[in-house]
């Protein structure tokens, strides 16, 4: 069984063969122009030399529709178009490699690496991301989803109704087993709801922090508002299935379903036909000193001295792994201090943050504290993190966007007056001492969220209906009497 993480063309190589390798060679040779008729003969010698170097495997190549799906090589530049086909569940034969590459792969095409008739960029096998096609990015299923896990806001009365309508349907309806938070189960209005008992006996129920889910979801439906869907990011620290969110909360950012037609549109979902927009997460490590016997008992462990999943220990020093959706932010806690955190990326110093804090934010946490503290909203699907102060004190410390894939380290600055506490997406709020370390950097697990419409569409509408970015009265046009003048 080929290893899940092994990159797609490594994987399609493999399977191929060899014959595939030398019909690609030859592909090469036909796209190459001949330029024999321009040279001289002992040009004509060097470059069939030139030419057999450009041959060859191992070196950097130029690109065409043969051996890179999407790209038609044309001399200087490159023309790049899109395969028609766009259906994730088509099983084209291996020989086709061009539609196998554009209808089994959620990127788009891989950008061309060679520059003008001689330059090329050096060849580098650890690839952090691709850039994506958002249009190509559709749910589909290995086999039909039969576990489902129903997140509903707790202590809101307006969603029991939409929330016992929902669980019925998944189980009478579609034969599904359906997990819920225990103390979901807990609300007086469920415990004497007597119509709705034969339905709650049915019910698997989980714990959180307690009991591991994380393979027994094959899909996630939340009720409520952005903070369900946060909510249902922190359960799984690896794979995280496909969310479902239906807007029945304050805000709706996240959720762009709406639950009175939501017979139709769960059975689409089941039935694999959706769009969905990757939303990437920030891989948190959290390194902290070894100090007095309370500090060994921080936010997320039991009386009993329990470690969480996520947390292990180093002598001396304690580790704790987090996942996190929208962002990180570290301020200064109670103190009437400025806060003074130095933030290194990629081992080297980049700027001393003064002020109330810093905020480490995905594009998804673009437009929630992040856009709050005066940064600008991205897209989920740019890869990338962004850096944005809280309150500097400094006119000229703008947010920065840096590239996904970087690992940022945030740690105390020496001459701190005092200490700096951080929280994960407002959640497992802690003080940070002088010793202690936050890593950060893009997560390989990002949270697939299921879209209404397409990944673009979505996005905008949730700017224009939810924050209102850009509504104004419109100005009014001038008559004709009004031009005149």
């Amino acid at each position: 069984m080929a290893d899940s993480r092994m990159p797609w063309w490594k994987t399609l190589g493999n399977k191929v063969g060899t014959k595939q390798a030398s019909s690609a060679q030859e592909s090469r040779r036909q796209c190459l122009p001949d330029r024999s008729s321009l040279l001289s003969t002992m040009e004509m010698e060097q470059e069939k030399i030139s030419l057999s170097k450009e041959l060859n495997p191992d070196s950097a190549s130029y690109r065409c529709s043969a051996c890179h799906g999407d790209e038609d090589w044309s001399y200087g530049n490159p023309i790049r178009g899109r395969a028609k086909s766009r259906s994730l569940s088509a099983s084209p034969a291996l020989g086709s490699t061009k539609e196998f590459r554009r209808t089994r792969s959620l990127h788009g095409p891989c950008p061309v690496t060679t520059f003008g008739p001689k330059a090329c960029m050096l060849q580098n096998p650890k690839t952090i991301m691709h850039i994506q096609d958002p249009a190509s990015q559709r749910l589909t299923w290995n086999k039909s989803p039969k576990s489902v896990l129903v997140i509903k806001k707790i202590r809101d009365a307006s969603l029991l109704q939409p929330f016992k309508a929902l669980c019925v349907y998944l189980m009478e309806e579609n034969n599904m087993i359906v997990y819920v938070e225990k103390k979901v189960l807990e609300d007086p209005a469920i415990v004497n709801d007597e119509h709705f008992g034969t339905v709650k006996k049915k019910f698997c129920t989980f714990r959180e922090d307690y009991d591991d889910i994380s393979d027994q979801i094959d899909f996630i439906i939340c009720l409520g508002g952005d903070g369900t869907l946060l909510y249902a990011s922190s359960l799984f620290q690896g794979s995280v299935p496909p969310v479902m969110a239906f807007h029945l909360g304050s805000l709706g950012f996240l959720t762009p379903f709406n639950f009175e037609n939501f017979q139709s549109q769960v059975t689409q979902v089941i039935e694999g036909n959706a769009a969905i927009v990757l939303r990437s997460r920030l891989k948190v490590k959290v390194v902290k000193e070894l100090r007095e016997k309370k500090a060994l008992i921080p936010n997320g462990i039991d009386e009993n001295g329990v470690l969480p999943p996520g947390l292990e220990k180093e002598s001396g020093r304690q580790m704790m792994h987090y996942q996190v959706l929208n962002e990180v932010v570290i301020d200064r806690g109670p103190s009437s201090y400025l806060s003074n955190v130095d933030v290194y990326l990629d081992g080297h110093l980049i700027t001393t943050v003064q002020g109330d804090g810093v905020i480490v934010s995905t594009p998804t946490g673009s437009t929630a504290y992040a856009a709050a503290a005066g940064a600008s909203m991205i897209h989920p699907n740019v890869p990338a993190i962004m850096i944005t102060p809280i309150c500097p004190h400094s006119l000229s410390f703008r947010p920065i966007v840096v590239p996904a894939g970087v690992e940022l380290k945030i740690t105390l600055s020496p001459e701190a007056r005092n200490t700096a506490w951080v929280s994960f997406d407002g959640r497992k709020r802690q003080e940070i001492c002088h010793g202690d370390s936050i890593s950060i950097t893009t997560s390989c697990y990002p949270l697939p969220s299921i879209c209404f419409r397409d990944p673009v569409s979505d996005w905008f509408e949730s700017l224009a209906e939810c924050l209102h970015w850009n509504v104004r009265k419109k100005q009014n046009h001038f008559t004709e009497e009004d031009e005149e003048f």
